[in-house]
């Protein structure tokens, strides 16, 4: 029985799957060799949030449209089936109704076909881009993607700011609620996060987490497991978190300013922090600041490399990007290597074979993608991308010494050449 509800493909969802660990679950890497170096192709999207890959040599590209927001108007989403290597749109769904505005998300199910959630509505298309399905859901705000549970059960949250988070479990097959709705303790602006059949959940105040019961068809909240990251300080929200299988990894001080680029957009007066909270106890659990400085700020999740036992974090808003060792017997963490004046913003892609770290870095009034060796700092591989905003989404696998990049107002497939 397969015990994953998504395709088994290299790069099945955002951030790879559920448990937001960014790297491939099939695949090489890079493996960058001396005299060989980064080059890419790029084209100007609406939007482009992520890409996806489904069988060999099938690659998936969502986009939304945003100018209709500024004037009070519903929006819509579009996915793509894009030629792997020139970008260009092989098969388009149509304007996907979504209404208000947030980059959404999109995934492929074991069931084979393609999942969107954006704006209010969840949506169901076959591989060819072709509507299936549709559902409106309850809440009359942006949902911010979804996580498909070990069961292939869906669980999808609206993104909230003042009013309690809703949680809605949608059955794939059928396209309707599995369950009535589960509201949250707070709101949540994060995206959700889960392992098997248990859903985690970074609210505006603290991480909890909710068991999916088979037996009573529900969300059982975990009145065992919650830590309340805020305390007594004043850091903002939480962004996404990373599941290892050990702990759960996210960071704070996620209100910003961003619209073009994050750096110099923080909203908190202090640091932001990497925060550690143990998946067996929520009382095992550590923050410390990124690098220290004022007024720090993030919108995405940190990085965990479960074979060299390293965690990448990052200061947005000061362009700082720090590594440390992490030592699972005494839960320390011990500063490996860090690089200042770099503008780093989106998530990550980590090929564990081969130790290859993607990020980008913001710089000279553009985007440049770059590639560290993560163990050392080092750098292997940059490009600029052409891209204006400094991204802040999904870069996706590739089928070979590829990857994309996709950075709001275009979609790069950055290549070794």
């Amino acid at each position: 029985m397969n015990t994953s509800g998504y395709l088994a493909t290299p790069w099945p969802g955002e951030d790879g799957g559920a448990q937001r660990l960014q790297a491939p679950r099939t695949g090489a890497g890079l493996a960058l060799r001396p005299g060989e170096k980064l080059a890419c192709i790029s084209r100007r999207t609406w939007m482009s949030t992520m890409t996806l890959l489904g069988a060999p040599g099938e690659v998936y590209l969502l986009t939304h449209s945003v100018l209709r927001a500024k004037l009070g108007l519903p929006t819509t989403a579009c996915v793509e089936r894009i030629d792997a290597q020139s970008l260009k749109t092989l098969e388009r769904s149509p304007r996907l109704a979504g209404g208000p505005m947030w980059p959404g998300g999109m995934a492929l199910h074991r069931n084979g076909d393609l999942y969107v959630v954006y704006g209010r509505y969840l949506h169901r298309l076959d591989r060819a881009c072709q509507p299936k399905a549709q559902l409106q859901l309850s809440v009359n705000e942006p949902y911010n993607s979804f996580v498909i549970l070990d069961n292939g059960l869906l669980v999808t949250k609206n993104l909230s700011t003042k009013t309690p988070a809703c949680l809605s479990v949608i059955d794939a097959a059928t396209l309707r609620p599995a369950c009535a709705d589960t509201q949250c303790p707070e709101p949540s602006i994060a995206r959700l996060s889960a392992i098997g059949n248990t859903v985690y959940v970074v609210g505006v105040r603290s991480i909890f987490r909710y068991h999916w019961r088979a037996a009573t068809s529900a969300l059982e909240f975990d009145a065992d497991w919650r830590f309340d990251y805020i305390g007594e300080s004043s850091q903002s929200y939480g962004w996404d978190v990373v599941l290892d299988g050990e702990n759960a990894w996210f960071m704070d001080n996620g209100a910003h300013r961003y619209v073009i680029r994050m750096i110099g957009n923080g909203v908190s007066a202090t640091p932001n922090r990497l925060i550690r909270v143990s998946m067996r106890d929520a009382s095992d659990h550590q923050t410390l600041d990124v690098c220290g400085l004022a007024a720090g700020c993030i919108t995405n999740p940190p990085l965990i490399d479960l074979q060299r036992k390293i965690v990448i974090g990052y200061d947005s808003a000061n362009r700082h990007l720090q590594a440390w060792r992490f030592d699972p017997a005494s839960s320390s963490l011990t500063p490996l290597w860090q690089k200042t004046a770099f503008g780093c913003a989106s998530h990550l892609l980590l090929y564990p074979q081969t130790g290859e770290l993607v990020c980008n870095d913001y710089r000279h009034g553009g985007e440049e993608v770059v590639l560290l060796a993560i163990e050392s700092g080092t750098e292997l591989g940059r490009v600029r991308s052409g891209g204006l905003m400094q991204g802040v989404v999904f870069p996706g696998a590739g089928w070979g010494r590829d990857f994309y990049w996709s950075s709001m107002d275009r979609l790069t497939r950055v290549f070794v050449a």
